[in-house]
């Protein structure tokens, strides 16, 4: 076992596949946040709400004002900088923690993908991904490198992966394989599509397309993984993310998988890109074809780097199943649901109204929740129980500051998911501004009438 885990360690591999996945993640960073700041979303998001929904333990994190303008700036820049392998190890550190900030500025925005590129960047610190193709080992030949450690190139496979084999697993419950929701609700809504549209109100199109979804997820890490399926599995990436694309809103995702699932390519295939792209700047890439290779020294800081890495994936197998440690259901309490790779599972809408009473006097106010939120918000807050609570502790605290003694927030919260009708979501007898955000059950949540079962 030892033996067999030495000799894959010091396996190794062409250095031109993790500089294709560099530049194409950098240039991808690059049009996301150029595309974000163009569609006025800064402003929209995080500079005029008053309000921010923050996440348990990050707190801390806070808008940043017109500032945020220049956060965006920093990250636009950092992402070019790893694009072209420009002080590398610098630009992706940068990019991580701006990036990642954004992102924890207010969790209305939270997306898969988003926590997807978070988690890719981070991996990206440790890798040598400048060791080819870049502007450091083109300014210093003694970084260029032909070969890496094969390792390097397999964690980045491995965590796209996760994110698909867990969307596969996420899939199999009975709304989604027996009733075929929330397909059966969301897919008429593009019956107007020229040719497919006329399918999308068909039942049996509910049902076919929840299941190949399903069987995608599952199956298309290995299809790729497999040289001789390779080609018909990345098709099959194309045509399901393009699909996605044209149904539903989802930004820049499905760019995002198709870029980066070219990774399990052979390295043949990189090489010839990044020849061609090297030719255009007039850069002489056969300094990146000097047969050196990148040493496996298995030094302390190396030995560390491994185990690190290891750990760090290993929490990210384990992490997603946190929501067994849960009474209740999932998709009911989101308790463990973020952060899973449970994507586009579920419709869900709510209607909540808050009342702020004085502990003295009895007076009570009932709250018009626009006054504090954009209408996203609004939306997002009015079926998530952690969004509730925050939402809660703010009223508590801007009535507390006008005079209310001792404020006690109530709501009266009604929520449907996947099509069933609403039912009461939130205790209307518990006083909010008294309960406290940790990782314990939310008992005032009340109990889903119905069962999902599944994963």
């Amino acid at each position: 076992m030892i033996d067999r885990l030495n000799k894959y360690l010091t396996k190794k591999t062409e250095t031109a596949t993790l500089a294709f996945f560099r530049l194409a993640f950098g240039l991808m960073m690059l049009f996301s946040i150029i595309r974000f700041v163009s569609y006025g979303w800064v402003e929209k998001m995080y500079i005029k709400p008053q309000f921010h929904f923050t996440f348990y333990g990050f707190e801390w994190v806070k808008p940043l004002g017109n500032f945020t303008y220049l956060l965006f700036f920093i990250c636009g820049l950092s992402a070019l900088m790893v694009a072209i392998g420009y002080k590398y190890r610098i630009a992706i550190i940068v990019f991580f923690l701006s990036f990642t900030y954004i992102e924890l500025i207010d969790k209305t925005t939270y997306l898969n993908h988003y926590y997807f590129i978070s988690l890719v960047s981070f991996i990206l610190i440790f890798l040598p991904a400048n060791a080819a193709y870049s502007v450091d080992a083109y300014k210093n030949p003694l970084k260029a490198f032909q070969q890496i450690p094969s390792w390097t190139v397999d964690v980045i496979k491995l965590m796209l992966g996760i994110v698909y084999f867990y969307a596969g697993l996420a899939k199999l419950n009975s709304d989604w394989l027996i009733d075929a929701m929330p397909l059966k609700m969301w897919l008429p809504m593009s019956s107007g599509m020229p040719v497919v549209g006329e399918f999308l109100n068909q039942n049996w199109t509910h049902y076919t397309l929840s299941w190949c979804g399903a069987i995608y997820d599952l199956a298309i890490p290995f299809l790729l993984l497999y040289r001789r399926t390779r080609i018909v599995a990345f098709v099959l990436v194309v045509i399901f993310h393009v699909f996605t694309k044209m149904l539903f809103p989802i930004g820049v995702f499905p760019y995002v998988m198709i870029i980066s699932t070219l990774i399990f390519f052979e390295a043949g295939f990189h090489k010839k890109v990044l020849q061609k792209i090297s030719g255009l700047f007039k850069m002489n890439w056969n300094q990146f074809e000097n047969g050196l290779i990148k040493n496996q020294s298995f030094s302390f800081s190396e030995k560390l780097k491994i185990g690190f890495l290891t750990a760090f994936m290993a929490f990210q197998l384990l992490f997603p199943f946190r929501y067994l440690l849960y009474p209740e259901e999932l998709f009911w309490t989101e308790e463990g649901f973020r952060f899973s790779w449970r994507v586009m599972l579920m419709e869900k809408s709510g209607y909540t109204q808050f009342k702020v009473t004085d502990a003295v006097t009895k007076k009570t106010t009932y709250v018009d929740n626009s006054q504090f939120l954009t209408p996203f918000q609004e939306k997002q807050m009015s079926f998530q129980p952690d969004f509730i609570l925050e939402y809660a502790h703010f009223l508590r605290d801007h009535y507390k500051k006008i005079g209310y003694n001792d404020p006690e927030v109530r709501v009266e919260s009604y929520v449907a998911l996947n099509g069933r009708l609403s039912q009461k979501y939130i205790d209307p007898n518990a006083n909010l501004a008294k309960e406290n955000e940790s990782f314990k059950h939310k008992t005032w949540i009340l109990p889903f009438n119905d069962e999902i079962k599944g994963l």
